[in-house]
């Protein structure tokens, strides 16, 4: 294409290169050092003036060094002229930090310390600091018998130790501001974590959808996936899995998590099956796995409760810590992600499985993949061949997308049919 020029960080080069390819063009010289102390340098090497530019960076692996080199990156190109800059983030950093993670309780406060006689109470209005006496005494009774055992403390009124209140640092308006103000003139993401993210913006955000995708594998790869179950892991994502569900006509059923402290998140919890899967083929779906505690907790219950293959297709994959031993050891037939971010460690270990209109297509199902595995091997081999076959992963590629989504962005075309139809 004329007139344009696609750049890339040090996160996911391969999927920049993919995308240059789609586009028939070479990826721009960008030449990315750190000094001894871990400063950024970034030389670009193509000439910029006038032209549209497109940085690819995914918020993956390296997160903080990934955005820095793209922060740099957009501020040399506005510097150098270029016409527009256009920031593509796969995977969008901080997304999981939008605002106030506490909406449902509140922000986060101390304990309250016991109240003396005629104690004071500080207000935790937005200005913190001011001392106010309570308005009867019988407030301050009720709040020496609040539970030992509460964590957060939701009501306003109520002192913590210090009489401030504990703020949640907002990491994303913090990144929005970021990248607008380095010279970011459009934004092309892809299955935000929290949808209002877009509104941190006041710049064309387009969220573009790994949905289409994901019900490409379905129709492919699952005999009879009108008699599958789409299944949401948490209450969160009930929208992005009823999306998958009407559009195929499939039945859906949601697990819903009951924590023991509803007043801390990150708190362990029950979980409960709402909908029937037994005898059937689960599809878990979500938008975005890290530590894959909750996916695997839900493969668990899932198979517990007589689902008889489970598959579970996520957009983005970062799979941090254990979470690759813990999805190989877990019920999890097969994991489906897109390369948003890099997923060639992730295909070392739990091995690369082939499917119709992604790898092989002879092998349509995964009795069919299974079947191949097992063909001519002895007892022992079967065995231990079942038992590595658990938590193998299929890779969709992105690119298509995002190569589509430039192309249209770049000629001044409409963007909505990636919306629905993928590419």
């Amino acid at each position: 294409m004329r007139g344009c020029v696609v750049l890339g960080t040090n996160g996911h080069p391969d999927l920049t290169k993919s995308i240059c390819s789609r586009l028939g063009m070479t990826v721009g010289e960008v030449d990315i050092k750190k000094f001894s102390n871990g400063e950024t340098s970034v030389t670009i090497h193509n000439s910029v003036r006038g032209q549209d530019v497109y940085i690819v960076s995914p918020g993956s692996g390296q997160v903080n060094d990934n955005l820095m080199e793209m922060l740099i990156m957009i501020s040399a190109c506005k510097t150098a002229s270029a016409n527009k800059v256009t920031a593509v983030l796969p995977v969008f950093p901080y997304s999981r930090q939008p605002d106030v993670p506490y909406s449902k309780t509140g922000a986060p406060s101390a304990k309250p310390l016991a109240l003396a006689n005629n104690a004071l109470l500080q207000s935790l209005e937005s200005r913190p600091g001011t001392p106010v006496r309570d308005r009867v005494q019988a407030g301050s009774s009720a709040l020496q018998k609040e539970d030992s055992s509460a964590s957060f403390i939701p009501d306003k009124t109520a002192p913590n130790a210090s009489g401030y209140r504990k703020w949640v640092a907002q990491a994303g308006t913090l990144v929005a501001a970021l990248l607008t103000t380095a010279g970011a003139d459009h934004i092309i993401t892809m299955d935000l974590h929290d949808p209002q993210f877009q509104g941190f913006f006041d710049i064309p955000v387009d969220n573009l959808f790994g949905r289409p995708l994901l019900q490409r594998f379905i129709t492919l790869n699952i005999p009879n996936y009108q008699d599958a179950v789409i299944v949401s892991p948490d209450a969160g994502g009930a929208k992005r899995a009823t999306a998958i569900a009407d559009s195929l006509q499939m039945e859906f059923a949601l697990i819903h998590k009951e924590r023991r402290n509803k007043h801390n998140q990150h708190d362990e919890s029950s979980m409960m099956l709402v909908g029937d899967v037994e005898d059937k083929t689960a599809i878990l779906i979500d938008d975005l796995v890290d530590t894959g505690a909750t996916l695997t907790r839900a493969a668990k219950l899932l198979h517990e409760s007589g689902a008889t293959e489970i598959y579970a297709l996520v957009t983005h994959a970062l799979l941090s810590g254990d979470a690759l031993q813990r999805i190989k050891e877990s019920q999890i037939d097969v994991l489906v992600v897109t390369n948003t971010s890099p997923q060639q460690e992730h295909v070392d270990l739990l091995g690369q499985a082939e499917f119709r209109g992604v790898q092989n297509p002879a092998l349509n199902s995964l009795s069919a993949y299974r079947q191949a595995q097992s063909r001519d091997a002895s007892p022992s081999k079967r065995h231990s061949s079942a038992t590595s076959r658990k938590g193998r992963i299929v890779v969709i590629d992105v690119a298509p997308v995002f190569a589509e989504a430039i192309r249209r962005i770049h000629n001044g075309e409409s963007v909505s049919m990636l919306f629905d139809h993928g590419i």
